[in-house]
Parts: C-alpha cells; structure tokens; sequence
C-alpha cells in the first residue's frame, strides 16, 4: 500500500483502502463546498475523480473555496482543482471538465459509482437527482451553506427530514413532482442570519459541509455503517 495513505488502513482497512482505489466519483461544482470534497476524496485515495464546473476562480472565493488563491484568480476552477488532486495523488485518474451542467451535458453519468452535487442551480441539481434515480447511482446533493454561521448544525439525511433550508424546501417541491420522495443531502438546521443576495459567506461552514459529503461518501464506498 502507498505509504501516503498507510494512517488510513487502520480505519478503512486493507480491502476499504482497494475498494477506493477502484471508485468513480464525479464531483459537480468545486467551489467553497466541493473543492473540500474533491481534496477529501484524493487523500482518502479515491482512484478515480471528474470534476465539473464552467467557472474561473475569482478575488471574491478566496474568503472560503480551498482552489482560491492570489496566484489562482483566473485560472478555470477545474484546472487548479485537478492540478492539486494530483499533486496530493498522483496515481488518482483526475479528469477535468468545463461546462455547465445541463441536458446538453457531455458527461456520461452512468460511469460513476457516486454523484457529489454541489451545484447552485435547482435546474441542474434536480437533473442530476433524476439521472441518479433513473440508473441506480448514488448520489448526495449540496443545499444551502450560504449566510449560516453555524457549522455544528449541519447534518445528512433525507431530503424529506430538512427544515429552515429555502433551498431544499424548493427541490422537495420539484422532485415530488419528478416522483421523487428522497435525496440524501447535507443541510443547515440553522435559520439563515442574514437574507444577502448573492448569500452572504464564511470559511468554516461550506468547508465543512464538503468534507461531511466526501465522509458520506467514502463510507459508502468502503460499506462502513
């Protein structure tokens, strides 16, 4: 095994660490809640990563997305994002693609043993929820992050469970809709602070919201209860 990830057997274990070694995951959006999910997946040695986002890395996400830097403004957010997943991994298959996430889309979701939706769009993040139900993928959805404070109230369930979350009272209404009664999602029981449009942001919530989804996710995986 790597010695990059011999800390990691001892929880995962020899047959845990292969079984990551061999996952797909694709990551949709890598800004203030995905980039720390696509990191968690690299070091936990997830073999196999997509990530998709149509943005540039701007001054304004330096306050809460790990791609963010003075030396990064610019750059395509899937370019650093791959660029430091191989870094921390460089036998991780980091594939990188631009482009907004739509019924046009190129990507060929059925390839992927998970989906880690971190999209702001309802359109998309209800699309891609109909494209996992229909082939049987796995997936966990990103809701609000934005103008919370308090990271201790997050949690994953059920999409059918949450509250105080404006974000995920809309896709309960559109996926009922679709015939979708459940989602797994991480969310914010926290009511929002402040009503900011765009919505108003820290370092340590959506940091935190990521690195729960990639937890979920590598449990998964590794068929941890």
């Amino acid at each position: 095994m790597n010695n990059s990830f011999s800390r990691s057997i001892g929880l995962l274990g020899e047959e845990g660490m292969e079984k990551l070694k061999q996952s797909t995951v694709i990551i949709f959006g890598v800004g203030g809640v995905g980039s720390y999910a696509a990191e968690a997946l690299a070091r936990a040695g997830v073999g196999s990563i997509t990530v998709v986002d149509n943005d540039v890395v701007d001054m304004t996400n330096i306050n809460r997305q790990l791609i963010a830097l003075h030396s990064t403004v610019g750059m395509d957010k899937v370019a650093v994002s791959k660029s430091r997943i191989e870094d921390i991994n460089p036998l991780c298959k980091v594939t990188a693609i631009k482009e907004f996430f739509d019924e046009n889309s190129s990507v060929d979701l059925t390839e992927f043993d998970y989906i880690i939706d971190c999209i702001d769009s309802v359109q998309s993040k209800l699309l891609l929820a109909e494209i996992a139900m229909k082939n049987n993928i796995k997936i966990i959805s990103a809701m609000g992050t934005g103008n919370k404070l308090e990271p201790d109230q997050l949690k994953i369930t059920d999409i059918s469970k949450t509250s105080y979350c404006p974000l995920a009272k809309k896709m309960r209404v559109e996926l009922r809709k679709r015939g979708i009664n459940h989602l797994k999602v991480v969310y914010s029981t926290e009511e929002p602070k402040c009503r900011n449009v765009p919505p108003a942001s820290v370092s340590f919530v959506p940091s935190v919201a990521g690195l729960m989804m990639a937890g979920e996710v590598i449990r998964d995986l590794v068929e941890i209860e």
